[in-house]
């Protein structure tokens, strides 16, 4: 075969080469705004069917309203603030996300553990997220009545310490319209603890207000 034919393909082999191989512009670029959810079974779709929960939705949400943004679910079942705690500073670096979404404390006021402890725990993931340049929302939670009304007040305020302290985002009562529902058991699973299908639209619409306000 003719040298200069041989010498062209050879060129023009190599121009698609560095095309595929993202040789100047990329065309998988990293999402602009990505959204880390670190929660417990509440956000792991306990109990669901895949792609029913409230995280899942939120992703079908952001399709509609903020196309390109990225959401990352974190979440596993039983998680408590100090399980959040350890693993924060990896999922930071792992997935360098522009947003986080913190719904831990719930499996601690199951567990009876001090309030105090959750109340550092919220406080230092809410740290290490903006320290690494994101925004934060902190899902707030309620203890059941049984637990006693003192404490009750107590754990609530607890979210929203943290949130004027650490001037990030609040969603005060993540299962709003749910667990203080007069009739709450038509909400939640048959454990009467972990909330069911029909629940988790409504606990996206808690949380997407004040979500949307901090998404550019």
């Amino acid at each position: 075969m003719h040298k200069p034919l041989l010498r062209r393909r050879h060129f023009n082999c190599t121009l698609l080469a560095l095309a595929s191989w993202g040789f100047g512009a990329s065309t998988q670029a990293s999402p602009a705004q990505r959204i880390l959810v670190v929660g417990d079974s509440l956000s792991a779709e306990y109990g669901l069917a895949r792609g029913t929960g409230w995280v899942a939705l939120l992703q079908k949400q952001l399709v509609q309203d903020k196309p390109g943004v990225e959401v990352v679910n974190a979440s596993i079942s039983g998680e408590t603030t100090s399980g959040g705690r350890s693993r924060m500073a990896a999922l930071l670096q792992k997935h360098q996300p522009s947003h986080v979404v913190i719904e831990l404390g719930g499996n601690d006021a199951l567990r009876g553990l001090p309030l105090k402890m959750t109340q550092d725990n919220l406080q230092a993931m809410t740290g290490q997220a903006q320290a690494a340049g994101a925004k934060v929302t902190l899902l707030g939670m309620q203890m059941p009545p049984n637990y006693g009304s003192d404490m009750a007040r107590q754990f609530e305020a607890a979210f929203a310490q943290v949130a004027k302290s650490q001037k990030a985002a609040l969603v005060p009562f993540f299962l709003k319209g749910i667990g203080d529902d007069p009739e709450p058991l038509k909400w939640f699973q048959a454990d009467r603890i972990h909330p069911n299908e029909a629940a988790q639209p409504r606990m996206l619409a808690n949380v997407w207000p004040t979500l949307k306000k901090q998404l550019k």
